[in-house]
């Protein structure tokens, strides 16, 4: 008999019930025995197992199917809530959050009209009015995105069209579109300069502006890129300030930024996905000052506002900003409609509902809450930077203001040459072992191993233990890759 889809009605209401039920049991049970952030089974393995799996095969049935998800996924996921995964910008997830996610996908709200979410539609306004608020934009507005590319992706669009706008509006009879740049720095994100090769902008649109030691924008050197683009007839579209940057983890000086792009009239994006937590601080809320003299501002609450993926936010100071790219399709949004449809200001058609989730979290523990919580990372990373200066294996690269590591492991003894050279095999080595997960970067034209820590329950004493294993590994890797050919290891 062919095998029927199995879907959400009144019909079956129980059988949602009974199934979600054993599904999350499952999943409880495996979540409780979690005491390392993965596996170490070997890559090829996990790609031989999700090869085997035949899709057009004879169906296993509902009962069966989530059985084998559990069997093949979540016994080797990577689990973000350990203390020893402190590789990259993914946190532990909020339990109000968790349970409005499977709110929001059983209910499959698209928030893209108003007649398709209804109330939907009022809770994410209101979800975006209370982050302008806390950002600084009186009167503002903004909508939820997949993530932060997708928030810089916009504001670089609403700054493009700006700047096109204003260049016609002065040179009426110019025969020629204005050449656009875009003054960031070599620590934004990578999402900058391919949002800039998406917009259409040419290969040196982004242009780098120096930073002082520890890695962020000088506003002297700002206001001198911006004059040598005038000179050279080029015609400023944008000027991304970063609050958090990826690696360093510091906060470009706001507020004279904000005073070169207001003398010199060019768009200002600060992009906090990182840094945006500190909007709720008890303590920190100072280190964004200035950040409301922003035109739009990237939020990403799937990291520090502790969110489900996916979860980030552009939020812009002045609505007519948003318009400014709004498309009408007179089967969906048509340009008179009385319903505020959202679609009018995102960049995408169908959109999930994720303002739920935080919704539901700030209802539940409220902001100060997760400002506690953002608190508590920060000063993890004060406390394993004190860590990683005091142990004799490991040398301390750089500072941060958030919740970044850098470090080397290099002993008495080890060149620069030989630590660069262990980076990379360090880390590969912790990840086939799944006991502590650590990233990679570059930091001043030199490799280094990297923390970004934003879980806040992990603890000093923890931290140091995991780093005591990193330096263990490190020595090992070490002794393995510097064996005599045909040597035992």
């Amino acid at each position: 008999m062919t095998a029927l889809i199995e879907l959400l009605t009144s019909a079956n209401a129980e059988r949602y019930r009974t199934t979600v039920t054993t599904t999350v049991d499952r999943l409880a049970d495996r979540i409780s025995d979690v005491d390392r952030p993965t596996t170490d089974t070997a890559a090829d393995e996990l790609r031989a197992r999700v090869a085997a799996v035949d899709l057009d095969a004879e169906p296993l049935g509902t009962d069966r199917a989530l059985a084998e998800l559990d069997d093949l996924f979540v016994r080797e996921a990577v689990w973000f809530h350990d203390p020893a995964y402190l590789a990259h910008l993914n946190c532990p997830v909020a339990l109000p959050a968790v349970a409005a996610e499977s709110v929001l996908a059983a209910v499959n709200t698209s928030v893209d009209t108003w007649d398709q979410s209804r109330i939907g539609t009022d809770i994410e306004r209101h979800v975006v009015a209370w982050l302008a608020g806390r950002i600084g934009f009186a009167g503002g507005d903004g909508v939820f995105t997949s993530g932060g590319s997708q928030s810089n992706l916009q504001a670089l669009l609403l700054a493009r069209e700006a700047a096109t706008a204003a260049a016609a509006a002065t040179a009426a009879t110019a025969s020629t579109a204005p050449v656009l740049t875009v003054f960031a720095t070599a620590e934004s994100h990578f999402s900058v300069r391919k949002s800039a090769r998406l917009l259409g902008l040419p290969d040196d649109a982004v242009v780098d502006v120096p930073t002082d030691r520890a890695g962020r924008m000088r506003p002297a050197a700002l206001a001198e890129a911006i004059a040598a683009a005038r000179t050279a007839g080029r015609t400023p579209m944008a000027v991304v300030a970063t609050a958090g940057t990826t690696d360093r983890g510091v906060i470009d000086p706001l507020e004279p930024i904000a005073d070169v792009c207001d003398l010199e009239d060019v768009w200002l994006h600060v992009d906090a996905a990182y840094g945006c937590g500190l909007l709720v601080s008890p303590t920190r809320r100072h280190l964004l000052d200035g950040i409301e003299r922003a035109r739009s501002v990237t939020a990403d609450l799937h990291k520090s506002f502790f969110q489900p993926v996916s979860s980030s936010a552009l939020v812009v100071r002045d609505p007519a900003d948003l318009r400014r790219t709004a498309w009408y399709a007179d089967y969906l949004n048509p340009e008179d409609a009385a319903e505020p449809n959202q679609v009018d200001k995102s960049l995408q058609t169908t959109r999930r509902f994720d303002a739920l989730k935080l919704w539901a979290t700030l209802r539940a523990t409220g902001a100060e809450a997760v400002g506690r919580a953002f608190d508590a990372v920060i000063d993890l990373a004060v406390a394993t930077h004190a860590i990683v200066d005091e142990h004799p294996d490991l040398v301390l690269v750089a500072p941060t203001q958030l919740s970044t590591v850098l470090f080397r492991w290099q002993p008495a003894g080890v060149t620069d040459a030989d630590a660069d050279a262990l980076v990379a095999p360090i880390r590969a080595a912790l990840l086939a072992e799944g006991r502590v997960l650590i990233a990679k970067t570059v930091i001043d034209g030199r490799p280094c191993n990297k923390l970004t820590l934003l879980n806040p329950e992990t603890t000093p004493a923890q931290m140091r233990a995991s780093l005591d294993h990193v330096a263990a590994t490190a020595a090992r890797v070490r002794a393995a890759t510097s064996a005599p050919e045909g040597a035992t290891r």
